[in-house]
This record gives C-alpha cells, sequence and structure tokens, in this order.
C-alpha cells in the first residue's frame, strides 16, 4: 500500500530538525520502502511517498519525529490500482 505522508515543522524547531536530519537521513525502519521524499523550498513542510503493508511500521517511523513534526498521513493509490477500482 502506498502513503502520501506530509510533514511540517514551526520554524522555532528548524535547526533542531534540521540537524537530526544530518545525522540520521530520516530512512524508515524495517517494513518501509521510502519511493521519494520532497522538501518545500521555503522550509518548514515537505512530502514523502512510501510503501508498505503495515500500518504498524510507518507508525514507527514517525513516531522517531513526532516530537519535532506535525504529520498527515493519506493512503493513496496510482493509476493502475485506480483502473482496477474503475472495473477497467
Amino acid at each position: 500500500m502506498l502513503f502520501m505522508i506530509s510533514y511540517s515543522f514551526a520554524s522555532h524547531d528548524r535547526d533542531m530538525v534540521q540537524e537530526r536530519f544530518k545525522k540520521t537521513g530520516g530512512g524508515p525502519g524495517a517494513g518501509v520502502t521510502m519511493l521519494g521524499r520532497w522538501h518545500d523550498v521555503g522550509g518548514g513542510r515537505g512530502f514523502v511517498l512510501a510503501e508498505s503493508n503495515d500500518g504498524v511500521a510507518i507508525g514507527t517511523w514517525l513516531q522517531e519525529w513526532t516530537d519535532a513534526l506535525e504529520f498527515e498521513v493519506t493512503p493513496v493509490n496510482n493509476d493502475e490500482d485506480v483502473m482496477k477500482v474503475l472495473g477497467a
């Protein structure tokens, strides 16, 4: 299953978030594949496309950052899967 994850952080947390990202790379743990990550050029938010069959694995990954980031997680379908839904 695909998950579109958006994140944001407050400007007063910027330095802490940047240092943690530089140190850890912010990659996912076991059971999650990050397909792409994009950062807002103005800073303060970004977007991740991840794949996993385990919602707990997604939650575990994001839990490492919930002290600094706010997340919105949306399960999404690609065109191929939507065509299946449409019976095409």
